[in-house]
């Protein structure tokens, strides 16, 4: 009867853990939400920010405020939700870029484990885009120019240590060249001296990037994914230049560490459904971007494997954040 008992008692507290867990996911969110962005307006994960923020909206019904902190490659804005109160009003929307700023910077709050993924929102390409001036027309004319200019080309990033930057630089491992670094707070800064002359190309993400392509203020040599992108008909992969080289782009939501898991939940499924939405889908596809969704857990996979292979990157390129 005493064991029976203490069952009883163990199957209570578990339920009434579940109904505690149900019941928060019910109320949540009671208030308006934070939404860190690490890089300044302008780029993708800003853009991305925005449509998800307005969905979540939509289908939460409070708000959900878009709140830009770039600065170091994102690490000041990730360092903001490692250490916020992980009670899911403070949430970020971040792109590839965190394993890569992680894998650079290594910071002492140490990203991969005190940030937390909630849902993958979509995929797309880096893009090699050159201005106009350069002569290059091909990734393999713009790798034997850089050879005949060692240390002239300059190339812009969206910060020190980011994704852009590290699929720049591993370009230049694999085709042996030396290009010069300047580093900015987010994509679209960057962006605005690429096209205005100051520097002469970016690996830089498709969102942005795609209105420029199409007015001819820059132009497309390769997408950086396995296979070409439905966005950029005719444009040939970097790994038909450089066998091996892909970088896929992602773009999600993440939370600090210890946010309550019927919450990680109740954003996720609304993430999944906010993606089946027609506007939502027409947006991305304008935009270049593929919806994926998905599990947290299938996210989180994706997070650990581009850490582990950015590190190694880092490693071979001698990268040192400054």
């Amino acid at each position: 009867m005493k064991n029976y008992k203490s069952g009883m008692a163990m199957v209570l507290s578990v339920a009434a853990l579940g109904g505690h867990g149900l019941a928060l996911a019910q109320q949540y969110p009671a208030k308006a939400v934070r939404v860190i962005v690490p890089f300044a307006p302008g780029g993708g994960s800003d853009i991305t920010a925005r449509q998800v923020s307005q969905k979540l909206s939509e289908h939460l019904g409070q708000q959900f405020v878009v709140d830009n902190r770039g600065g170091a490659g994102g690490v000041i804005g990730m360092e903001m939700v490692a250490k916020a109160v992980p009670d899911g009003y403070t949430i970020m929307v971040m792109s590839g870029s965190f394993s890569a700023t992680a894998a650079t910077h290594r910071p002492a709050f140490d990203p991969i484990n005190s940030i937390i993924p909630v849902a993958e929102v979509g995929i797309a390409p880096f893009v090699l885009s050159v201005h106009p001036s350069l002569p290059s027309k091909t990734t393999k004319e713009f790798i034997a120019l850089a050879k005949a200019k060692p240390g002239q080309l300059v190339y812009a990033s969206s910060g020190m240590g980011g994704l852009t930057h590290l699929a720049t630089e591993l370009v230049s491992v694999m085709a042996g060249i030396k290009m010069v670094h300047v580093p900015y707070k987010s994509t679209g800064p960057a962006i605005s001296d690429l096209i205005s002359g100051q520097c002469q190309f970016i690996v830089g993400s498709l969102p942005p990037i795609q209105p420029l392509l199409q007015n001819g203020r820059l132009r497309a040599l390769a997408v950086t994914t396995a296979k070409p992108w439905f966005a950029l008909p005719g444009v040939p992969t970097m790994g038909e230049t450089l066998p091996g080289y892909e970088v896929e782009l992602w773009f999600g939501v993440m939370a600090p560490r210890g946010t309550p898991p019927a919450v990680i939940e109740r954003l996720n499924a609304t993430v999944n459904k906010f993606l089946q939405d027609a506007d939502m889908k027409k947006n991305l596809d304008v935009q270049g971007m593929i919806p994926t969704g998905g599990s947290a857990q299938k996210y989180g996979e994706r997070i650990r494997a581009d850490y582990a292979r950015w590190v190694k990157v880092v490693d071979a390129a001698g990268i040192k954040a400054e």
